[in-house]
């Protein structure tokens, strides 16, 4: 199945609903959609009086219908169009939202929305060349290694972010000062502007001008640090007891926090305006993380919650049915190369995951035990790790499927939150309350390029 675009093809339909339309003929002066060829997906257009839609859909010759996979803009606030009687108009065009653009980077605010640049990361990771650069993607399990730390504490840190110079900055949780780890692996800490000592920042998020701003958990304000490494506070609109846990850059660059405990949303657009937004579903310890999938949908990880809920492009908030629910289910979650968002398992028995059309299935995994994993980070040869919280052994889910686990040097009882990949392919797991750093080295061909590992497609809580 190829995704084909083709000059001036034009038809109508009279279908109605959400379903997969019936094409006529060709409109007079224009190509039907028959050279798109049987099973090929493409951009389309549908046109009726006041209701629209566009997206990618799959061509069938037989019956000449058009299916409607995936919805990037409509008349019905991004959803599908549960469309009416009359003739509407179904063409071929290529969308905005599919703009070219390249390898994603992390300074790239639309690349959330743009396919094309999805689908080069994809093939980069898939194939271990970017930019006619070869990237190690030979290396099947990894070297994994322990190092020192300046600051070691209890239930220290929770996530992290790779910052634009290369730096890797530890999310303060209870700690009392910054940590990082420089590109060139030297650790150091730094002055807070606020700390409580009660878990009060759980994950960070690098902003499209270079800032990172730590995620609220139960801070009442929030606090950042800016390119050139001055720390500073600002004012929230909500704030509550482990509030949010993780967050995610959209693609028009708002930060979203997800919610933990919140019963609302709280984001920070590019400009720094913080807002709210309402829920469709709130509870207690509902989310833990949250991915950006590539047509710009934001995915909250359900830890307590019974259903998924995500928050579309162009701010939609709606929610879907999970195959497979407990409590403190996943934590965190990762994006494929395929385009797969996974959850990570915390005390799931199954591995869950959501297909890039929002299939929700599960699958097995080799190693399960309560409060294993936290976190996951997607290596350059397209394996996902699984970030080992009180696990025992590392375990990961290769680009093919194929669920295995491997030797870790450092495990102890809520070791590390979160992990990230940084230029040189390697992975760093965040030290919660480990009295000493890991990593795992998964690329000892040429290094990676930061624009690769700063996409915010990569690197999630």
């Amino acid at each position: 199945m190829a995704l084909v675009l083709k000059n001036r093809v034009k038809t109508t339909t009279t279908s109605i609903g959400t379903g997969a339309v019936t094409l006529s003929s060709a409109v007079t002066g224009y190509q039907d959609f028959s050279v798109i060829g049987d099973g090929n997906q493409t951009y389309y257009v549908i046109r009726g009086s006041t209701e629209w839609e566009v997206g990618k859909g799959t061509y069938t010759s037989s019956g000449s219908s058009l299916s409607r996979d995936v919805v990037f803009g409509s008349s019905n606030s991004g959803e599908l169009v549960n469309f009416s009687g009359g003739i509407k108009d179904v063409l071929c065009a290529y969308p905005s939202i599919a703009s070219a653009g390249g390898v994603p980077y992390g300074d790239d605010s639309a690349v959330g929305t743009d396919l094309s640049g999805w689908q080069a990361f994809s093939t980069a990771l898939n194939n271990g060349v970017v930019g006619g650069q070869t990237f190690g993607n030979n290396n099947t399990n990894g070297v994994v290694s322990t190092y020192s730390l300046v600051y070691t504490a209890a239930s220290a840190y929770v996530g992290g972010v790779l910052a634009p110079n290369g730096d890797i900055h530890f999310a303060p949780f209870a700690a009392d000062r910054g940590q990082k780890i420089s590109a060139t692996g030297v650790v150091s800490t730094y002055s807070l502007v606020y700390t409580s000592g009660s878990g009060d920042y759980s994950g960070g998020i690098l902003a499209a001008n270079g800032d990172i701003h730590f995620v609220p958990m139960s801070a009442n304000r929030g606090q950042k640090i800016n390119a050139s490494g001055v720390v500073s506070t600002y004012s929230l609109v909500y704030t509550a007891g482990d509030a949010y846990w993780g967050g995610v850059l959209a693609s028009n660059g708002d930060i979203h926090f997800v919610p933990h405990n919140a019963n609302r949303g709280q984001k920070i657009s590019a400009a720094g305006v913080v807002s709210t937004y309402s829920l469709i579903y709130a509870a207690v310890g509902a989310y833990r993380g949250g991915v950006l999938a590539p047509n710009g949908d934001i995915y909250f990880v359900p830890q307590e919650a019974n259903r998924g809920q995500k928050v579309s492009a162009t701010g939609v908030v709606s929610t879907y049915s999970l195959v497979y629910t407990a409590s403190t289910a996943y934590s965190g979650g990762v994006l494929a190369s395929n385009g797969d968002i996974h959850f990570v398992p915390q005390d799931a028995v199954v591995g869950q995951k959501v297909s890039i059309t929002g299939v929700v299935s599960t699958y097995s995994l080799v190693y399960t035990n309560g409060g294993a994993y936290s976190g996951g980070v997607l290596a350059p040869n397209g394996d996902i790790h699984f970030v080992p919280r009180s696990a025992a052994v590392g375990q990961k889910v290769s680009a093919s499927g194929v669920v295995s686990t491997y030797s870790l040097v450092y495990t102890a009882g809520s070791a590390f939150q979160s992990g990230i990949l940084n230029s040189s392919g390697e992975i760093y797991f965040i030290p919660f309350s480990a009295n000493r750093g890991q990593k795992i080295f998964t690329n000892p061909g040429a290094p990676l390029g930061p624009g690769i590992c700063l996409s915010p497609f990569l690197n999630k809580f």
